[in-house]
């Protein structure tokens, strides 16, 4: 394709949206119909995030929230109130917040262990859900949550805000209609420096409920590290960097590729520059085996230099006739021919607002919206393959139809983490 044709491939691409399956472009951001009753579910940083997208999509009432920790769930309801002029009720269980009356649908955004339960359990009262990814903490929950979804009817978004992503949706359309040739192999990786808090065990906040906020995970001790917003790099939790930031690129590389799950993953890294203050690897390569090509995840976030910053967040799909890389707001076609130019395609979008905005419009039309629970499983499946092969030092191999790791009992047996007492687990054979 001459630079001319690319070029006009870009125009009317932004003109006539994408096509590509489960990626939708026209996002009904902004409509203001019949108000939808919202409750929020976990009042940390990204679930306020998600109310604030949803006011500026339009068309909503938050009639309820709840936390754990009752002083995030006094400055959420007073900035709930300020954006919309009436105040929440709170609540410090979520079941409560389910038994509200005229409430239609919630936003869950707690840490990835409670997920499975609030999302089960919401689908059970009737309400339409909006769950932050992962869908999941462990495969068998993931499973749990698709046949419930799939037997209530309901309307379901997991968020995948990335689906949205302008750049994404222009380079998946450049690659599938065969630009770049056969796609060899893909790599992706988010290099960055993380910010760790405090490490020392102590007593937990007054105001946070320790027990509840671990729920069916392990009651580990309580420090700042694991706490609020850091418990994405702790195991228990959130399960490391590939887990809760590198899904999102995981998620988009099997959509362009049109690809399920791999039948196979390696993993290998480990702590070293956060030994003894992390419990899940700053080094991090995997090999995810489809069948399109091989995808490679590569992560380091000890705070390295980047020789090229510009593509330390962003996907290479390496092609017989070119390379294309993407990140969120850009895109990049990168000719084999020597001397050629570089094409860098900006492509900037609201990915938040846009996803939500999908969500709400699907609530009204009662048409599901882009990511399936089944779809989100899938991407989640993907990267906890991931850290069953990292944990268990080995190759696995991954079988789809009975949903089992045939060639290691030891990993196989990490599909399901046991729950702590009272709670139970929603997986059943």
């Amino acid at each position: 394709m001459s630079p001319l044709n690319r070029r006009q491939f870009v125009k009317s691409t932004l003109a006539a949206g994408l096509t590509i399956p489960g990626i939708l472009t026209n996002a009904a951001a902004g409509e203001s119909q019949r108000r939808i009753r919202l409750g929020l579910i976990g009042c940390g940083w990204y679930g306020m995030m998600d109310v604030k997208a949803a006011f500026k999509a339009g068309g909503v009432e938050v009639v309820a929230l709840c936390d754990a920790d009752s002083k995030h769930l006094a400055d959420s309801a007073a900035e709930v109130e300020k954006l919309q002029g009436s105040k929440p009720a709170v609540f410090k269980h979520y079941r409560e917040l389910l038994d509200v009356k005229g409430l239609e649908a919630v936003i869950i955004a707690s840490p990835p262990q409670w997920h499975a339960l609030m999302f089960i359990a919401a689908l059970e009262k009737g309400l339409d859900v909006y769950c932050e990814k992962p869908l999941a903490y462990d495969i068998r929950e993931g499973q749990a949550m698709v046949a419930a979804a799939e037997k209530s009817g309901r309307i379901v978004q997991i968020g995948f805000q990335r689906r949205q992503s302008a750049a994404i949706q222009q380079a998946a359309k450049y690659i599938q209609d065969g630009n770049i040739g056969k796609v060899i192999e893909a790599q992706a990786q988010i290099h960055y420096t993380a910010g760790l808090r405090d490490t020392v065990i102590k007593d937990p906040p007054e105001t946070l409920d320790w027990d509840l906020w671990c729920g069916p995970a392990p009651k580990i001790p309580y420090s700042e590290q694991v706490g609020h917003f850091a418990w994405r790099l702790e195991k228990t939790t959130g399960h490391g960097h590939l887990v809760d930031w590198g899904i999102h690129l995981i998620d988009a590389t099997r959509l362009i590729l049109n690809e399920q799950t791999p039948r196979a993953v390696s993993a290998s890294g480990g702590i070293y520059h956060f030994k003894d203050k992390i419990t899940t690897p700053d080094i991090l390569s995997v090999c995810f085996e489809f069948d399109a090509c091989p995808v490679f995840w590569r992560h380091r976030i000890y705070g390295a230099a980047e020789y090229t910053p510009d593509t330390a967040n962003g996907i290479f799909f390496y092609g017989e006739k070119a390379t294309v890389f993407v990140t969120d707001s850009r895109w990049e076609i990168i000719p084999k021919a020597r001397g050629a130019e570089r094409e860098k395609h900006e492509a900037p979008a609201d990915m938040g607002t846009l996803h939500i905005a999908e969500f709400l419009d699907a609530i009204r039309t009662r048409r599901q919206p882009s990511c399936s629970t089944a779809d989100a499983h899938k991407s989640t499946a993907t990267v906890k393959l991931a850290m069953i092969a990292y944990d268990t030092a080995r190759r696995v191999e991954w079988n789809p139809e009975t949903s089992q790791i045939p060639n290691s009992q030891e990993a196989n047996n990490l599909l399901l983490r046991p729950y702590r007492q009272p709670h139970q687990h929603p997986y059943t054979d």
